[in-house]
């Protein structure tokens, strides 16, 4: 019963300090509770469902959007770093952390609306997104939707399509078999777990999302696109989706996987923020174009 649980936890979760193999050790030690503060957290009702947030700091508005099975505290690192310099929103994805589900079809589609439905809530003029592997779908989705003025985007082991193009053929096998339990835990009625609440998280990553390359080219905001070199997603993948964004950079962190904003935020963090503090530069190697 442990092994499956523990398998998925370790494809899609943020919520475990060491993964079972160790051979990737997250941080998620904080002296602010984030994800359960009350001194600061709050609900937006949006789309019907109760969305919890927390806010942290002073400044430009920025949005942080963590990933499957996660919540706020899956970006703690993210907060203790930006919000020295930011006005730090985190949320839980509906579904996730304090969040209602209200659905019986998770989708990417209902999640970018519930976040545009906070930046409208919160009557933020312009943000800026880090999201982190489903919550770097959500940005993008965000990106391509319009809905929200956004500056820039950091898309951490993002994807466009659930398949083996995109996604690494291990977790295609394990969600696979782990779908199966799920159904046959629904069918059996089984009280252990919330398996419904399961099938519905893991159908984010089994069949979805569904992105075509071209949408990008509608994302006006600028773009940082970053990757493990040893990431869940496919290294050929993360450079599809770069190339195929406007005003792009690209970041494949050498000796890093899917969980780096955890298990190395000191890098992922300096990168984000270089991207973020300074102005958007795409500079070409091509001498025969420099001075046209």
């Amino acid at each position: 019963m442990k092994k499956p649980i523990q398998l998925l936890i370790l494809i899609l979760a943020y919520s475990v300090c060491v993964i079972a193999n160790a051979q990737v050790q997250m941080n998620f030690k904080f002296d602010t509770p984030y994800g359960n503060n009350a001194a600061v957290g709050k609900f937006a009702t949006i789309n019907g469902a109760k969305i919890y947030y927390e806010e942290y700091g002073k400044g430009e508005p920025l949005l942080l959007i963590h990933g499957n099975n996660g919540s706020i505290e899956a970006m703690g690192n993210q907060i203790d770093y930006f919000k020295k310099k930011y006005r730090v929103i985190a949320a839980d994805s509906r579904g996730h952390g304090k969040s209602e589900l209200k659905t019986d079809s998770l989708t990417f589609v209902q999640i970018t609306k519930d976040m545009e439905g906070l930046v409208n809530q919160l009557k933020l003029d312009s943000i800026s997104v880090i999201g982190w592997s489903d919550g770097g779908i959500v940005a993008l989705q965000m990106g391509i939707s319009g809905k929200s003025k956004m500056k820039k985007i950091v898309a951490m082991g993002a994807n466009l399509r659930p398949d083996s193009t995109a996604v690494n053929s291990w977790v295609i096998k394990d969600l696979q078999s782990m779908r199966k339990m799920f159904l046959s835990k629904i069918k059996e009625k089984d009280t252990s777990e919330n398996w419904d609440l399961m099938k519905q998280r893991s159908g984010l990553v089994a069949y979805q999302p569904n992105i075509s390359s071209k949408d990008l080219s509608k994302i006006k905001a600028k773009v940082l696109v970053i990757g493990g070199d040893k990431d869940i997603i496919r290294n050929e993948h993360t450079v599809e989706i770069f190339e195929n964004i406007p005003k792009a950079q690209l970041c494949i962190m050498p000796g890093e996987t899917h969980f780096a904003p955890a298990s190395s935020p000191e890098v992922f963090n300096a990168i984000a923020n270089k991207f973020l503090s300074e102005p958007f530069k795409r500079p070409d190697s091509d001498w025969t174009k420099w001075g046209k």
